[in-house]
């Protein structure tokens, strides 16, 4: 039994450079979920994963960085898109089909990063 455990908790001690890409990404999660509600906070957290992510390089955290801007970077788009095709009924659903979305993806990375999994 005393070796599941110590093999457990190897598993779970990260290097730090692996815990200041963690937090860093929590933190952008954090904004980003904010920011489903606010607009302004979904800015800020895509601005503070795209100035971290060097940090992260080499981590095993790095591909959550990815996650967060795709996420950001394809929200915008087809929010814009659904935004113009507002006055057509289509554009509420597409806005609507982005935010579930942008939920989703925001919530599996927060899912995956609290158990120290990496995001794919």
């Amino acid at each position: 039994m005393s070796e599941l455990q110590d093999t457990a908790t190897q598993y779970q001690t990260l290097q730090p450079l692996d815990e200041v890409a963690k937090t860093n990404a929590l933190i952008g999660y954090g904004l980003m979920l904010v920011g489903i509600f606010t607009g302004l906070f979904w800015i800020i957290g895509a601005v503070w994963v795209m100035v971290k992510k060097a940090d992260a390089k080499g981590s095993i955290f790095e591909d959550h960085y990815s996650n967060i801007i795709k996420t950001f970077w394809w929200g915008l788009a087809l929010s814009i898109v659904g935004f113009i095709l507002a006055f057509v009924v289509v554009g509420y659903f597409i806005l609507l089909a982005v935010w579930i979305w942008s939920i989703y993806k925001i919530v599996k990375g927060l899912a995956k990063i609290t158990s120290n999994k990496s995001y794919n």
